[in-house]
């Protein structure tokens, strides 16, 4: 029998005319239905989202829901015009842009610019150093967002982003901690390829496809952790 699926959502933040925002559970969306849904999205990026709702990621740490918010209506009312998502998508960038600035988060993170904003300035907390030398790090991802990449979302490290200090894995602190260790995997596993010689996209489907697996089978997470060096 066909599992059933529970509803993702989380709770109703608010409504803008027809249109309603929703908080829901990502991590749920990632297992059972879509595993690349990041923080946010609405119908014209995600199909399976109605068309007359918003849904906002439940976020661990830090509250961005008013600049995905933002971001979300510019791109919504584009995309339903008819405008595709790659040019919908700079013109909500550059609104959300706007939002983070004036919340303070671009002054905080350069001493009101005296200073360029370097990576080690968003490390929250080591999670563990590899015997490789790699450092895994959890981050303020709303800050990486606000100063170095808008789009930045779950983890990332040093073979993609060129702000990630060199050796470095990071995972977004916005991610609940249930759901950590199956984007550890993610990363670990796509820089290990990358490392090896393999171009990102290559990896990232990969990745994508071992990460995906592993949620529907999480007694295996620890073995494909351990494989990726993580002991």
């Amino acid at each position: 029998m066909p599992e059933l699926l529970k509803p993702p959502y989380i709770q109703k933040l608010e409504e803008r005319g027809k249109l309603q925002i929703w908080l829901v559970d990502g991590s749920y969306i990632r297992s059972h239905t879509d595993e690349e849904f990041t923080n946010f999205g609405q119908h014209y990026r995600y199909h399976y989202i109605p068309d007359n709702e918003f849904w906002i990621d439940r976020e661990a740490e830090h509250d961005e829901h008013q600049f995905f918010l933002e971001h979300l209506l510019i791109e919504h009312r584009l995309m339903a015009s008819g405008v595709p998502y790659e040019k919908a998508l700079p013109e909500a960038d550059r609104v959300e842009r706007r939002e983070r600035r004036r919340a303070g988060d671009v002054t905080r993170m350069t001493r009101h610019g005296q200073k360029l904003p370097d990576g080690k300035d968003v490390h929250e907390r080591l999670w563990k150093k590899l015997d490789n030398g790699l450092s895994v790090w959890i981050v303020n991802g709303r800050m990486v967002r606000s100063v170095f990449d808008i789009d930045f979302t779950e983890g990332g490290h040093d073979y993609v982003y060129e702000f990630v200090p060199e050796n470095e894995v990071w995972i977004d602190d916005a991610i609940v901690e249930a759901e950590r260790g199956y984007v550890l995997l993610h990363e670990l596993h796509e820089r290990n390829r990358m490392a090896s010689g393999w171009s990102y996209n290559k990896a990232h489907a990969e990745s994508s496809r071992l990460e995906y697996h592993c949620r529907h089978h999480p007694d295996e997470l620890h073995d494909a952790l351990a494989t990726e060096g993580w002991a």
